[in-house]
């Protein structure tokens, strides 16, 4: 089972990440190969190139373990046992995709794709969008700022693959060419995140008619995703109710962000009509720059006994992560929740079957306390760059963990 820290990646920022077997640094990865399976095609086989003349590895997706934003780690130990080039009729992603002309279906040149997009749902990694913006060209060139001025001037354009057709058997490294099909797919079956990404590209108009025909949990998770800019337009167009039921199934930290991108008048009617418990942490966290960080925590975190194997966590982490909003630490507790520890799931992957988490734990556990503020949250992140923070009372009792992703782009006031 693949854990998976990120679950959307872009080819050029994922190509050259470190790769591991277990604690083994063997290499960095140098492309991907995918398989037609369905509506989007799945990475199968992941090519690693390796240092000092050693031949490259072909290693398969149930190999792998972990990928983080920094290092992908697969469960194998010996590389001869990989070493092997992909097969003849491979789809290589970088090889055959990236940098090749998009085509219409009248093999009229539309663009170059200059960027791929990988979703990972339900324990496999998808294709899921091919980009021809510039902003892609130039953020792969590391102009990063030019890219972003970029965009703010100039439409942005990505295409799903779900309208790319089935790729030819074989397919040249030089001259390949991907081609677009002509119908459409359900619109509900696309990821939230690549549907902001579509739904900022689109007029007024066509943007406003696909958002009203989503289901509400699927327009909330959307809307959380879009800019600004979109936000406002996408709220101003909607019936307020509608709009007041799509924030309401926010967590309070994201309502505060989208509510603190509207005019005060239209904000105040919103929270009015939103649940009075959510609508009161909300206006707190817009109105003051010093909130209690409990207002952001969560307490969907794993703890477990310092006696439980590693083999049983693994075995069920699928089923005890499902429900979890933070899943890259498991904590360590007794009986009364006192925090002994902590684990990366890094170091659980490396770790032995037969050894208990408290053998591998972290017992020096940086924490915030319940009277921090999200100013003193922020700090912390920044000087320590961790993933989440628990937060214990007097006694070294868990209370609840703050995420990272709950908290980035919340703009406390500096003084």
């Amino acid at each position: 089972m693949a854990i998976v820290l990120e679950h959307k990646f872009f080819l050029s920022e994922i190509i050259g990440r470190k790769v591991y077997l277990k604690t083994q640094r063997v290499g960095r990865l140098s492309d991907m190969v995918i398989i037609e399976t369905g509506k989007l095609p799945e990475v199968s086989h992941f090519v690693v190139d390796r240092p000092f003349g050693y031949p490259s590895l072909l290693l398969p997706w149930d190999k792998l373990t972990m990928i983080s934003n920094t290092e992908i780690v697969f469960d194998a130990s010996d590389p001869a046992g990989y070493e092997r080039s992909p097969p003849e009729g491979a789809i290589l992603l970088r090889a055959h995709i990236l940098d090749k002309k998009i085509l219409d279906m009248d093999d009229h040149e539309v663009e170059v794709v200059y960027d791929i997009s990988l979703n990972f749902q339900g324990g496999k990694l998808y294709v899921s969008e091919v980009d021809f913006s510039r902003r892609r060209l130039l953020r792969r060139m590391g102009l990063k700022k030019i890219a972003d001025w970029i965009s703010k001037q100039s439409q942005e354009t990505t295409v799903s693959w779900m309208y790319v057709q089935q790729l030819p058997e074989k397919i040249d490294t030089f001259k390949g060419h991907v081609k677009l099909k002509v119908l459409k797919e359900n619109i509900s079956d696309i990821h939230p995140v690549d549907l902001a990404d579509i739904l900022e590209e689109l007029d007024g108009d066509q943007r406003l008619a696909i958002f009203k025909a989503l289901a509400p949990e699927h327009a909330s998770d959307t809307l959380e995703e879009v800019e600004p800019r979109v936000q406002r337009d996408l709220i101003h167009s909607i019936e307020k109710s509608h709009a007041a039921q799509l924030i309401n199934a926010m967590s309070p930290a994201q309502a505060a962000v989208i509510l603190a991108v509207l005019p005060t008048t239209e904000a105040d009617e919103l929270l009015q009509m939103m649940n009075k418990d959510s609508a009161a942490k909300v206006q707190k966290i817009i109105e003051q720059h010093d909130e209690n960080i409990l207002l952001f925590s969560t307490q969907k975190f794993m703890k477990m006994p310092e006696s439980t194997k590693v083999s049983e966590v693994m075995t069920d982490f699928r089923g005890v992560a499902r429900d979890m909003d933070v899943i890259m630490y498991v904590y360590i507790t007794d009986e009364q929740d006192i925090l002994k520890g902590v684990v990366d799931l890094r170091e659980l992957i490396a770790a032995e079957p037969d050894q208990s988490i408290g053998e591998v734990m972290t017992d020096n556990v940086i924490n915030l306390s319940p009277d921090d503020t999200l100013r003193d949250a922020v700090d912390m992140f920044d000087r320590y760059s961790f993933r989440a923070i628990p937060v214990t009372n007097a006694e070294n009792r868990i209370l609840a963990v703050v995420s990272f992703s709950d908290i980035r782009g919340i703009k406390p006031r500096l003084d």
